[in-house]
């Protein structure tokens, strides 16, 4: 890996919560060593509103965030990833395209907040909890030495923070 900013994926199936939470988490704690994006295998074409009030919330910005596939991170136009993250148990069972890179992979699953719920304040609170949990994911991402570890340690590490 190079002096540029790592490329990282967020994966989800319907890329309107989960994985437009984690993009804009990274995108705001990762201090310009990392470039986030994030996609769906099924996108809904809409950020949850929920996502967006949590994100707010969380004094996080919400610019330019969309819902979209992750075909458009296969093709010869997408960014080189370095790493790719499936955050919702369907995505990660699904097969991915072949990612430009070959990035080290991990799945990062959270539950999901935008599940229909008849409490609106049961609700907000999934959400935050989410958000925070991804929050937490990837800080410890944030504090990995990555360029000074090998491959497969890395990956190991990677890896280990989806299961906090």
């Amino acid at each position: 890996m190079s002096d540029a900013p790592y490329q990282v994926l967020f994966i989800c199936t319907g890329n309107s919560a989960r994985s437009i939470m984690a993009e804009a988490l990274l995108a705001h704690l990762g201090g310009g060593r990392f470039v986030a994006h994030s996609a769906g295998s099924h996108p809904t074409g809409q950020v949850h509103p929920l996502a967006l009030a949590t994100l707010a919330e969380l004094g996080v910005p919400q610019q330019g965030l969309r819902s979209k596939s992750w075909d458009e991170f296969a093709g010869p136009q997408a960014p080189v990833l370095d790493f790719t993250f499936t955050v919702c148990d369907r995505a990660a069972g699904e097969t991915c395209p072949l990612w430009p890179g070959q990035p080290m992979t991990a799945h990062w699953g959270v539950e999901d907040p935008a599940a229909p719920d008849d409490d609106a304040q049961r609700q907000r609170r999934r959400f935050l909890e989410v958000a925070l949990v991804l929050k937490r994911r990837i800080e410890l991402l944030l504090a990995l030495p990555i360029a000074s570890l090998a491959p497969l340690s890395l990956q190991h590490e990677i890896r280990a923070i989806g299961q906090h």
